[in-house]
C-alpha cells in the first residue's frame, strides 16, 4: 500500500472509532445543464446524487477574513475514497455543489490525496 491508502486507512479507522461521535453522514447534489428546450426557452438539467461521510466543523476567528471564509461557514473533511455517487464510483465535488443544504464555495485536497477539505456556505433565500 501506498502514502495515500496508508492514509485512507487510518483516517477511516478514526472515523469508526476514536471520531465516531463527531463523524457524519452526507449527501449532496450537482445539478448540470444538459441541453436546453427551444420551445419552452429552458434549460434541460440532470441531478447528480452523491455520498459520503465527514467531519463538520468551523473556522476559528483566526482564518475567517469576513470576505472569501465567513464565521457562519462550515468545514467539512472527508475521505476522498469516501465520496461516491449513486452508483457507487469515487466523486470529485465542485463549486456549487450542495452538501447537507449548504453550497460548495471551494474545495481542496490534502498533498497525499486522500481527503477532502470543503467550504460550505449557507444558501440565501
Amino acid at each position: 500500500m501506498g502514502l495515500r491508502d496508508d492514509l485512507q486507512a487510518d483516517i477511516a479507522e478514526a472515523f469508526d472509532d476514536d471520531l465516531a461521535d463527531a463523524v457524519t453522514a452526507f449527501t449532496g447534489a450537482r445539478t448540470v445543464v444538459t441541453g436546453y428546450d427551444p420551445v419552452t426557452e429552458t434549460p434541460t438539467k440532470e441531478i447528480i446524487k452523491f455520498s459520503g461521510r465527514g467531519v463538520f466543523g468551523s473556522y476559528s476567528t483566526d482564518i475567517a477574513d469576513g470576505i472569501n471564509i465567513l464565521l457562519t461557514d462550515t468545514k467539512l473533511t472527508a475521505l476522498q475514497n469516501e465520496v461516491v455517487d449513486a452508483d457507487g464510483v469515487a466523486f470529485t465535488p465542485a463549486i456549487d455543489d450542495i452538501i447537507n443544504g449548504l453550497k460548495v464555495i471551494s474545495v481542496g485536497k490534502d498533498p497525499a490525496g486522500a481527503s477532502w477539505s470543503i467550504q460550505l456556505r449557507k444558501v440565501n433565500g
